[in-house]
């Protein structure tokens, strides 16, 4: 374990990518504006990468070879994009990009098999690309703040998700599939222009599912 958070760091050495048994990786709350592409190196890196709060406008696309990684924090940076090399990150659990300028997700997305929760804060995402619908394990899913204006349909097809927070999005009418969401427990729609009294409201409502409007 390796943490070295809040030090003002300004850069990282490559020889970081010689620890070769290392598991956890701590650069949060620093000034870096890259990080080196030997991070992909850390092949034993198992349990978690930091890199939140730092002035990263880009990730190495050897991120993707830490394909053991189950807990990757990348938010609060100056992000526009996620690397399509992240579906290599085939153990991540936990994903946060929150407070980013991200407007997609990659293509690839769909990969992370067993993805659980998914945090996007505070970015403009419009959309979710269609892969997402092979996102079975996802149980949270973290879209406040952003800039979507229609529920892909994506959405539908994942068993296991149980919380979705849409909090000031784009949002004027939902599908009536959010109904038939088998897992679903709460849904947080505040600060959108939905009407409280939509039909699919009711019936989530009926179901147990918290509904905020």
């Amino acid at each position: 374990m390796l943490i070295l958070a809040d030090n003002g760091l300004t850069s990282l050495s490559p020889e970081i990518g010689k620890l070769d048994r290392l598991r956890t990786l701590d650069l949060g709350h620093n000034a870096l504006a890259s990080v080196p592409d030997e991070l992909g190196d850390l092949s034993m890196l198992t349990d978690c990468l930091y890199l939140h709060d730092n002035r990263l406008a880009q990730l190495p696309r050897t991120l993707g070879r830490l394909a053991r990684l189950r807990y990757l924090n990348v938010g609060e940076n100056r992000l526009a994009a996620l690397p399509d090399s992240i579906d290599g990150m085939a153990s991540l659990i936990e994903l946060r990009a929150q407070h980013n300028g991200l407007t997609t997700l990659p293509g690839s997305i769909g990969r992370l098999r067993n993805l659980r929760e998914l945090w996007l804060r505070g970015n403009a995402v419009e959309c979710l690309p269609p892969s997402t619908a092979a996102l079975h394990e996802l149980r949270l899913l973290d879209l406040r703040e952003n800039a979507v204006a229609e529920l892909p349909e994506s959405l539908a097809s994942l068993p296991l998700l149980r919380q979705i927070d849409l909090r000031s999005n784009r949002l004027r009418r939902l599908p009536d599939w959010l109904a038939r969401m088998p897992s679903l427990e709460k849904l947080d729609l505040r600060w959108n222009d939905i009407d409280p009294s939509l039909p699919v409201l009711t019936r989530l409502e009926r179901q147990g599912c918290v509904v905020l409007t």
